[in-house]
């Protein structure tokens, strides 16, 4: 730290390789967005320094800049006046202060400063719109800044934790609204929020609408966020609106005040980077809840209600509307059509209707079932029920977060096993079953009833299996039980809500194959699996979603979710071993089953095709290459090469990012990945990618396969080895520490018919891997066939 501070020898060769490198970052940053942005960001930040100085600089002077314009820079900048040091974690906190005094007090700052000046984004009296579009832009956007006079003001004291209190509840209430429009049948977007935030220059402060439209239809969009703000502004929140909102943060505030004492120290040091930086002082969790707890009902709707006269002004506005070009000119919004929204009368607003809360997410009786045997496995920690119908229960006690118990669940099945004509009408309907809700309750009842209370569950099909996933804290933990209840028997049928949430994912969807990555990885992967006729693509069109079928695909879910003696359920976290029997005997025994049935997993016998490819796939306008290089095939499961496969990855991604990145500065980043799988069938699978400059990725491409050759023939240095091993080790030190780790383990292990207990033999695998193990891999899997990717601007292929 200290030599990063004072003593960078700034070496003009290196200089040169890091040029080379920061270029390939720039080259990333290029694309529709970027374009988008050059055409609205001098109106945001209108008659500021921000509009000419983004961060990544301008290409010119990185290819150009003197080497002494860089050592000014360092030792104009880098002084102690303008640093400060942050160590957070288990240290001897007097040694460290000690450590720090002694490595950094003997240096002085310069006799003559140069002032570090902060820049100001005027004010204007005109109201700017941008319509910026590109054809590579995938997604529409609006956009409505008010920009606010008042600077903001760092939290240093209660009064501004006040303050941000105040703030913080009309931002709940007012995104409630935009959420239950959203969940509409017809929504006009298919997300709106606002927010009263810093602006670019994290010091001028404005107030902030913003909607993702459907139907492509922009201006329908602005009318909403304009409608819904005139609301508040003439009828204000309910009072049942502002009981909810402090409920939500509050019950926000109690988790991290439980969990005060497992917090990892990176939060600690966002914290005391933004009290750093921006002058908020780091409370501490235990102060935060005991003052939201003495604050928040003393905060009455009418102090809430203003708040908005003061965002919503007539001045310094600035509308934005970014997304693809427009097919004809004609549907074009106009600055006129735009500005008539924003100063349009809603005078005839009628207020908001609140609608009373659901009493239960359960509205059918149940009849419990019983725990018909259990066992503990002594050496996971881990005890599992068999209930009354078939279901099998496993949990896991844990003390790694005091407020968190999460709920995987999975039986075989999946959507393997449809024939290929039902597969294709209901698979892209599948994430949409939620949105009709459960237990005749919709997505907006449940969100009132659920607000001031933790617990989550997500439903999925997979092609291999069913699968549920969620998360509670232990005082909410019925809650989460009675969603697995309700998904299962309780799902709720409705075509509008449907319907509703088709035009979100169309909104989202239809444009995205204008974005050269997604064009990418559609053309990759079809080339793949073009022999494949379950293939459905990576993107539905228009026609994939006209010939989806929701009845279908409720049909089938609920056939997916009718026995769940197929279910094994695993629960990990603060568990209080009691109150799991009670809730798995009430809800779970409970749910219908059919112990005499179950399901297996499912080889369709569909394989990717199979050679030696190289595939070139053009498009986009900007100098951006992406390559993919990919090993694959079937073989025997074998733990041992799937960890050497593994490490293989981990050891050429040290040698790619020495030679592509720091020797030959083609690379902004590179990896390379590999494993193995069981089930369905055993196979293999390696990969290096990296993106580049088009003029370069011959050249990069033999460079990588020499690396990998070159282990193929001389395996790895021990040196590299070494590095995989206390890489691996250490990562797996930190999680088997934490409740997602071993969750996701279990559930693993379950799918791959591996035996559980492999958890706990992880850093002995990767201890015993050895160089010759992974030059026996690269030789066996990694050399021969491979499928080699590339996407090239479409000038290339002009040029070719």
């Amino acid at each position: 730290m200290e030599d990063w501070a004072f003593n960078a020898t700034l070496d003009h060769e290196e200089i040169d390789k890091e040029r080379g490198v920061v270029l390939e970052e720039y080259r990333l940053g290029l694309g529709a967005g970027k374009r988008m942005r050059q055409q609205y960001f001098d109106k945001l930040v209108y008659n500021s320094r921000y509009a000419d100085r983004l961060p990544i600089g301008k290409k010119e002077i990185l290819e150009n800049f003197d080497y002494q314009a860089l050592k000014d820079f360092y030792n104009t900048w880098y002084r102690p006046d303008l640093m400060a040091f942050i160590a957070v974690g288990d240290i001897d906190v007097k040694e460290m202060e000690k450590k720090i005094k002694k490595r950094f007090s003997k240096y002085d700052n310069p006799k003559n400063p140069k002032p570090r000046k902060e820049y100001d984004i005027p004010l204007h009296d005109e109201t700017f719109v941008a319509i910026a579009t590109d054809h590579e832009a995938t997604s529409q956007r609006v956009s409505l800044y008010y920009k606010n006079p008042k600077e903001r003001k760092p939290v240093t004291t209660v009064n501004g934790l006040r303050r941000s209190l105040v703030n913080n509840l009309f931002t709940t209430m007012i995104n409630n609204r935009f959420q239950e429009i959203s969940n509409s049948s017809n929504p006009p977007f298919s997300y709106g929020f606002s927010y009263y935030s810093s602006m670019p220059n994290n010091k001028d402060m404005a107030y902030v609408a913003v909607a993702s439209p459907t139907d492509n239809d922009q201006l329908a969009a602005l009318d909403v966020l304009v409608k819904e703000n005139q609301r508040v502004k003439k009828h204000g929140f309910t009072a049942s609106e502002l009981d909810r909102a402090r409920k939500e943060i509050l019950n926000n505030a109690e988790k991290s005040y439980k969990e005060r004492n497992k917090t990892r120290s990176g939060r600690y040091v966002s914290q005391l980077q933004n009290q750093f930086l921006n002058g908020n002082t780091s409370f501490s969790e235990e102060f935060k809840y005991e003052k939201y707890q003495e604050l928040l009902p003393k905060i009455n709707l009418d102090e809430v209600n203003q708040l908005i006269d003061n965002f919503i002004r007539e001045e310094a506005r600035v509308a934005i509307l970014t997304g693809p070009e427009y097919e004809k000119d004609e549907d074009r919004p106009t600055k006129n059509d735009v500005l008539n929204i924003i100063n349009k009368d809603y005078g005839d607003l009628e207020p908001y209707q609140d609608e009373e809360m659901a009493e239960s997410l359960v509205r059918e009786k149940l009849e419990a079932g019983d725990i018909t045997s259990e066992s503990k496995d002594d050496e996971l920690g881990t005890t599992t029920l068999t209930l009354s119908n078939g279901a099998k229960v496993t949990y896991k006690k844990t003390d790694f977060k005091d407020d968190e118990v999460l709920v995987e669940a999975v039986s075989y099945g999946g959507t393997n096993l449809l024939d290929i004509e039902t597969y294709k009408q209901t698979h892209w309907a599948f994430s949409g079953l939620g949105e009709a809700g459960f237990s005749g309750l919709d997505k907006n009842d449940i969100s009132k009833f659920m607000s001031d209370k933790n617990a989550s569950l997500n439903v999925g099909i997979s092609s291999n299996s069913e699968n549920l996933s969620g998360s509670a804290s232990p005082e909410d933990l019925e809650y989460l039980f009675q969603m697995i209840q309700a998904k299962f028997t309780d799902l709720n049928f409705d075509e509008d809500a449907f319907e509703g949430y088709k035009s979100k994912r169309m909104a989202f969807m239809g444009n995205l194959l204008a974005s050269p990555r997604f064009y990418y990885l559609s053309e990759m992967y079809g080339f793949m699996q073009e022999d494949n006729p379950r293939w459905d693509g990576v993107i539905p069109d228009e026609e994939k979603w006209e010939s989806t079928s929701y009845k279908k695909a409720y049909d089938v879910y609920k056939q997916r979710f009718a026995n769940a003696a197929d279910f094994h359920f695993y629960f990990v976290g603060n568990v209080d071993e009691d109150q799991i029997k009670k809730l798995s005997k009430k809800y779970i025994a409970a749910l219908p089953s059919n112990p005499d049935e179950s399901e297996d997993l499912t080889d369709t016998g569909y394989r990717p095709k199979k050679g030696d490819f190289f595939k070139k796939f053009y498009k986009g306008e900007d100098p951006k290459s992406q390559v993919t290089i990919m090993y694959y095939g079937e073989t025997e499961y074998d733990e041992e090469e799937s960890m050497a496969i593994k490490a293989l990855g981990e050891v050429l991604t040290i040698k790619l990012i020495e030679k592509l990145r720091e020797s030959e500065s083609g690379v902004y980043g590179v990896g390379a990945n590999g494993g193995m799988s069981k089930e369905p069938y055993g196979d293999y699978n390696f990969r290096i990618q990296f993106p580049c400059g088009p003029e370069n990725y011959e050249g990069l491409i033999d460079d990588a396969l020499a690396e990998l050759n070159n282990i193929r023939e001389n395996g790895p240095t021990e040196e590299d080895l070494a590095k995989f091993k206390e890489s691996a080790l250490k990562d797996y030190d930190e999680n088997i520490k934490k409740n997602d780790y071993w969750i996701r383990q279990m559930r693993s292990a379950y799918l791959s018919k591996k035996s559980p207990e492999e958890i706990l033999e992880y850093d002995e695998e990767v201890k015993a891997v050895t160089a010759e193990q992974i030059q026996q891999v690269a030789n066996k899997y990694i050399s021969g066939d491979k499928y080699i990717a590339v996407l090239l601007p479409e000038t290339a292929k002009e040029e070719e």
